[in-house]
């Protein structure tokens, strides 16, 4: 239909898109279409243009200063369209022809992908000619309304809406209609249509006034179910009737059958897929036939879609088992893109060590580099890409239980979903690879000794660049220094990987040896590895006793260690040679071990040495437990040696058990001293980056040079080699960092999601399972014996613990940062971790009583309760005051 020129406040489908800003959603969405080829019902729009014209100049004086939607309506009460519009009206009208005619909102937020103003607005059907223009007032009126308010409150809108634009439309004489859905809004399956269906007219189905027919058809067009409805009566045009429709009985032989034949199925949902791809989202149709005709009455978004995953969608299983020790918590970009990278090379190299193919490690290209995700900040294992890789291992299905184990996950995939992971071979064919697997893996470590060797030498050489030489670096030298130290140690991590592999193995060995041959599985085998020495993870513990030792000779200096400023403490130790001595020693050696050391952004001791100097302090103001911590002796040990020595009396088995008990207190210490070879390269690695970021900084890219850790890896060298799409990195930094501190609610540490994983995901457990604080008993892994009863301190941040000397530490978890701590400590119960963390080992070495994983620790005590734990058991009980006195 043309449009007629003088009638700026009438538009049409040909106005569209110059004037779409005033045709309002409903009516835009149409004028989309149209264009397009739908059968579509002749209409046309009166733009908000018409309402401003139709208000004299008092009324407009009064809206302006009306305040609510009371006053508003009262106001409008009796608006009839002016004169000059009126006849307008008519002649549209004319051209329009029919006798009856849709007179809807369209108001500019309506409709829209955001937001849909479902039943807000008034909408008129079978309307007269004659009758047109008072019910286009009755939708102006509408748009001001308080439900309309209150939605437009609850939505997050502007307040005071603009006065709606109003569609007019041919009003179709329908035998059949209803609306149809371009994917189902309930469960999210975006190849799903959901068609409903009733005779005559679609407004009763609307309104709820008749039950309706419901189908689901496949994207390819095929009938998947159907629900058919009783139907005694269908609401049809009735030009007769002052509403312009009655309601009719249906013959009885119709009230129980399909309202559309499979042909007609198939049409509709052909049509809502067209929809879906001409506004390239799902959407939401009104459709009728009249005298076997389809028509397309209106069309919209379905926003709820926006929160909802699509159920068929790619299955991810993501888990924090073992890795949140390593990055607990909100980390940046920075690290997450690093470690992502890092876990890519170690188990390309991993694979390659158990003897997986070339051919099949190459067909795991794309696992390779999702072994891990990133949600709301935090690390997550991805399990499928784990087990995708672990499954491509000779054996897989035989050592699967032990693979676990060593990844630290409490709970197995479901046996249907390790099924389609599994590569199906022969059996003969599996036992040759296994073998071979074997043999390879029985030559790794005849050689571990000597890679071990060649590890240290490698990383000696690789960095040997200190801090003052990359301060004089440009930025292509660091980034060539990177990519150096990125071939020779973090793509040939294979020393570390074949000796946690051993550590694993003789170690459980050992533990099951224990139980076979010695009747104690509970925690011998962890008294009997603990106190080997040589351990370096156990030295800053040592040497913190050693400087709170000087620093007690010294009252005054001590209580400057605990109560003073970083400033008023290093003044004070310059005054202390032979203090001050020890002090640099500590931070040359153990500076770059932080706490949450593997976070590139975490400073460390050689920025903030505060954390070292109050654990210092505060044991130097505790004298009596200082001189207990010297006095402690390697007796747990020695007598389950000699617990060992009486047992096993069979020649053989003793040789056997030595050996196995020598190679798992060797390949223990060499993982934990190797993990410290690995906090010096992280060290260095952070290093390198910041003075990228204060290079950055010097050229305007970034508003402070720690801001570095807020772009990708691959994004900072795009920018020095010259391959980065993008140069405006300070705003994206500044975008990140908004974003990062924005996250609150920490995912569950176990959740599944379904095709995209940031749409549609709460990030949250389907099942959470209900903490019970209740009760005076929790069971955990006891990894160092003894029994210890005392006053317990719940530390969340070590940074600002002050740990009182002969509490018992209870953390969520623990990483290397926090050994400064166990010094001062009777005791050590943590949250989460086994038997081979961290905190377990150094616990065995120092001789402090332990247990690890303890389901809701945190929550079940809290600073100053009273316990009693047992480390050989890994049994806490909780005591009254009373009990304890």
């Amino acid at each position: 239909m043309e449009g007629l020129a003088d009638m700026s406040y009438l538009l049409y489908a040909n106005d569209f898109p110059a004037q779409a800003s005033l045709m309002g959603g409903k009516a835009r969405a149409l004028a989309h279409l149209s264009g397009a080829g739908f059968p579509i019902p002749e209409w046309f729009v009166v733009s908000p243009k018409a309402f401003d014209e139709s208000l004299s100049a008092v009324l407009r004086t009064k809206l302006e200063g009306a305040t609510g939607a009371d006053e508003i309506w009262g106001l409008l009460e009796g608006l009839q369209p002016a004169e000059a519009i009126q006849i307008s009206l008519q002649k549209a009208l004319e051209q329009l022809q029919g006798e009856r005619f849709a007179v809807r909102s369209s108001a500019s937020d309506e409709d829209g992908v955001s937001h849909s103003f479902a039943g807000q607005l008034e909408s008129f059907l079978f309307v007269k000619a004659e009758d047109v223009s008072q019910r286009i007032a009755d939708v102006w009126r509408s748009g001001f309304s308080e439900r309309v308010l209150l939605y437009r409150k609850e939505a997050g809108l502007s307040p005071l809406p603009n006065p709606p634009s109003v569609l007019v439309q041919h009003m179709v004489n329908a035998e059949k209609a209803g609306v149809a859905f371009g994917a189902d809004p309930v469960s999210g399956r975006r190849n799903w249509r959901i068609i409903s269906a009733v005779y005559g007219l679609g407004s009763a189905l609307v309104s709820g006034e008749a039950d309706a027919d419901t189908y689901t058809v496949s994207a390819s067009l095929e009938p998947l179910k159907q629900s058919i409805a009783h139907k005694p009566s269908a609401h049809f045009q009735d030009d007769a009737s002052p509403e312009g429709v009655n309601a009719k009985s249906i013959a009885q032989d119709m009230q129980d059958k399909p309202v559309l034949s499979t042909a007609q199925l198939k049409d509709i949902a052909q049509l809502v897929a067209q929809v879906n791809r001409h506004f390239a989202r799902p959407q939401d149709i009104e459709w009728a036939i009249a005298e076997g005709k389809l028509y397309l009455l209106q069309s919209r978004a379905i926003t709820s879609l926006v929160d909802v995953a699509d159920p068929e969608g790619m299955l991810g299983i993501w888990d924090n088992s073992n890795i949140v020790e390593s990055y607990g918590g909100v980390t940046t970009p920075l690290t997450f893109s690093f470690a992502l990278y890092a876990y890519e090379g170690v188990y390309r190299e991993l694979l390659r060590l158990l003897g997986v193919p070339a051919r099949k490690r190459l067909e795991q290209e794309n696992t390779f580099k999702h072994m891990l995700g990133f949600f709301r900040g935090r690390i997550y294992y991805n399990l499928l890409s784990w087990y995708k890789l672990l499954a491509t291992v000779p054996g897989f299905q035989l050592n699967r239980k032990f693979m676990e184990q060593m990844m630290g996950v409490k709970e197995s995939l479901p046996e249907e979903i390790v099924a389609g992971l599994s590569q199906q071979g022969s059996k003969g064919k599996d036992a040759v690879n296994l073998g071979l697997a074997i043999l390879k893996l029985l030559n790794a470590y005849r050689k571990l000794p000597r890679d071990v060797k060649q590890f240290y030498r490698r990383l000696e050489t690789a960095l040997e660049t200190d801090a003052a030489s990359l301060n004089d670096m440009r930025p292509d030298e660091l980034v060539a220094h990177y990519h150096k130290l990125e071939s020779r140690l973090l793509r040939h991590w294979d020393a570390p990987l074949v000796n946690d592999f051993f550590a694993m193995i003789f170690y459980g060995v050992l533990r099951s040896l224990c139980e076979r041959w010695l009747r104690d599985g509970e925690s011998l085998q962890n008294t009997l590895i603990s106190g080997e020495g040589g351990m370096i993870s156990a030295e800053p513990a040592q040497r913190v006793l050693e400087l709170s030792r000087m620093a007690a000779e010294k009252p005054h200096f001590a209580r400057i260690l605990v109560e003073g400023s970083l400033h008023e403490i290093l003044r004070e130790i310059a005054a202390q040679p032979a203090f001050k001595e020890k002090y640099e020693a500590y931070l040359d050696k153990f500076g770059e071990r932080c706490l949450e050391e593997l976070k590139l952004e975490s400073p460390t001791l050689l920025d903030d040495p505060l954390l070292l100097l109050r654990s210092v302090g505060n044991l130097a103001q505790h004298p009596e437990s200082l001189k207990a911590r010297a006095e402690i002796a390697e007796s747990p040990r020695i007598l389950a040696e000699r617990q060992v020595a009486e047992q096993i009396k069979n020649p053989v088995r003793k040789l056997v058990f030595n050996w196995v008990l020598r190679e798992a207190r060797a390949r223990v210490r060499d993982r934990e001293n190797l993990r410290f070879e690995r906090t010096r390269l992280f060290g260095h690695v952070r290093r390198l980056f910041l003075e990228l970021g204060g290079r950055f900084y010097a050229l305007n890219w970034l508003k402070d040079p720690r801001d570095i850790f807020y772009l990708e890896l691959n994004e900072i060298l795009a920018l020095v080699e010259g391959t980065s799409t993008l140069t405006h990195t300070a705003a994206l930094a500044e975008l990140r960092k908004t974003e990062i501190q924005s996250y609150r609610q920490a995912p569950s540490n176990r959740f599944e999601t379904r095709g995209m994983p940031y749409q549609g995901h709460d990030f949250q457990a389907k099942t959470e399972a209900k903490t019970d604080l209740s009760g005076d008993l929790r069971q955990g892994i006891g990894c160092c014996p003894g029994v210890i009863r005392g006053r317990v301190c719940v530390v969340a941040n070590p940074r600002e613990a002050q740990l009182p000397v002969g509490d018992i530490l209870v953390a969520k978890q623990t990483d290397p940062g926090w050994i400064m701590l166990f010094p001062a400590a009777s005791g050590l119960l943590v949250e989460r971790g086994s038997l081979l963390s961290h905190s377990a080992i150094v616990a065995r070495e120092m001789n402090i009583p332990a247990v690890v994983s303890v389901p809701d620790l945190c929550q079940w005590l809290k600073t100053g309760d009273f316990v009693e734990f047992d480390g050989r058991t890994g049994v806490i009980k909780k005591l009254e005051a009373k009990d304890e006195q």
